[in-house]
């Protein structure tokens, strides 16, 4: 017989974390690596979109990456014992600088920004906007949850570049389909 995907360890509200201790789902550290799974999923949909109307603009490479990177930060916020995180995939100053590199590349493409923008567009920019707020919220749950532990500062350095990134592969996919930037337009 197959193991059966439910366990009911959860059913009184809390979880087990990778090193075996058990605390409350609504923990800030539950919080923070369920939010990068959130960002995980919805990288996975900008990738079965640019894949559906065969635009990947070589992103879908870079972007399968990035996911893998985003489950191994995941597995770091879900540890919280030093000994047991340094066993596991780590986040490294060259994955920040990758992340750096690319939004460099594609933003020698785009046109000088000179206003705020808004997330609009192409279907994958606009998915590509909703990535980067979910970003801005797994970069904001996991600095409440970890900032005082200082090995985790490349997983909020890599957090906070790539919402970054994940802003400017929304202004350059709307570059490469032939979309506009939307502009903000104040209230009058």
């Amino acid at each position: 017989m197959k193991t059966k995907i439910y366990t009911k360890t959860g059913d009184k509200g809390t979880t087990h974390l990778v090193d075996g201790s058990c605390i409350e789902k609504f923990n800030p550290r539950v919080e923070a690596y369920g939010c990068v799974d959130e960002l995980n999923s919805f990288l996975g949909v900008v990738r079965s979109c640019l894949q559906k109307q065969n635009e990947t603009h070589s992103l879908d490479p870079l972007f399968e990456k990035i996911q893998n990177q985003l489950f191994n930060l995941g597995s770091l916020l879900a540890c919280p014992t030093p000994e047991i995180r340094k066993k596991l995939p780590a986040i490294q100053e060259n994955h920040v600088r990758d992340l750096e590199n690319k939004i460099d590349e594609m933003t020698n493409d785009l046109p000088e920004l000179r206003n705020f923008i808004l997330p609009a567009g192409h279907e994958a920019s606009v998915h590509l906007h909703v990535a980067r707020t979910s970003c801005r919220r797994a970069e904001r749950r996991a600095a409440e949850a970890v900032m005082t532990e200082a090995d985790y500062s490349l997983c909020l350095q890599y957090l906070n570049r790539l919402s970054d990134l994940l802003f400017v592969a929304a202004r350059w996919v709307n570059l490469k389909t032939g979309n506009a930037d939307v502009t903000w337009k104040k209230s009058e």
